[in-house]
């Protein structure tokens, strides 16, 4: 109890005497449309939630990168999309953010079934880990206004899987209130997968990201970006998915639309 009062005095006291100022909030929703044409109160809670979470995260730049506060405050924004409803708490679980200013090339290994370790590379934008740092790269960050046309955002996909590995574990379920609720989730998240996942496969058109039939827990975090930055076409091609994602985030984006 004493907590929460302390959690909330310092919240109250950060809003007072650090907010965003008025000019990098303009340009932030003149780059971002899909925050922009959120209703007035929506907006002004994403304000005040960014405000919150740029006092309580630590940003680094990597490869010369200086990470200064338009840039900050637009990761922010992007960031506290998922969380609008849901409060700060959410991500209690990292602190850092570490920015790189493009794409990073990742080292990886995987065994085979006969115990064999092979090595590759792999590509990537932002990397969301468990207990962090979250990892995401400028150039993604900055072109969200343009990448909204085909429902991709960066922040949104890393953050989604923030939430996703609450439980503490990355399989396209955030924590939910209980089992049964997990049940309702998989009842409709699961369907929706495999029938996109065979879209994928005969190289059908989707409006949702290919790169969600790599894994479930990808599928929940590209179908978290459409959901956020182009609800409206969402709600019409995947009313299920799109209800789903709606109920957890309580949230209607497409209303704003």
């Amino acid at each position: 109890m004493i907590a929460g009062w302390w959690r909330r005095r310092r919240a109250a006291r950060t809003l007072l005497h650090r907010p965003i100022p008025d000019a990098l909030w303009s340009l932030t929703l003149a780059r971002y449309p899909f925050i922009a044409r959120r209703s007035e109160a929506d907006r002004q809670g994403l304000r005040e939630l960014a405000t919150l979470f740029l006092a309580d995260k630590e940003f680094a730049g990597m490869q010369g990168l200086e990470v200064d506060d338009g840039m900050a405050v637009a990761i922010a924004a992007q960031a506290c999309l998922p969380i609008l409803r849901l409060g700060l708490a959410q991500y209690d679980a990292f602190k850092g953010i570490v920015v790189h200013p493009d794409i990073v090339v990742a080292r990886r290994e995987v065994m085979d079934e006969d115990g064999i370790v092979h090595y590759y590379d792999e590509e990537l934008a932002g990397e969301a880990m468990e207990g962090g740092p979250v990892m995401l790269t400028w150039r993604d960050v900055a072109d969200a206004g343009d990448s909204a046309e085909w429902g991709y955002n960066v922040v949104v996909h890393e953050f989604a899987h923030v939430l996703d590995m609450r439980d503490g574990a990355a399989d396209g379920v955030p924590l939910l209130a209980d089992r049964a609720a997990r049940e309702r989730w998989l009842a409709v998240l699961v369907p929706e997968w495999d029938e996109f996942s065979v879209r994928v496969a005969v190289g059908e058109d989707t409006l949702i990201d290919p790169y969600g039939a790599e894994a479930i827990d990808e599928f929940f975090a590209v179908a978290s970006e459409l959901f956020f930055v182009d609800a409206a076409t969402m709600r019409g091609e995947h009313p299920a998915l799109y209800e789903l994602l709606a109920g957890y985030y309580r949230q209607d984006p497409a209303a704003d639309a």
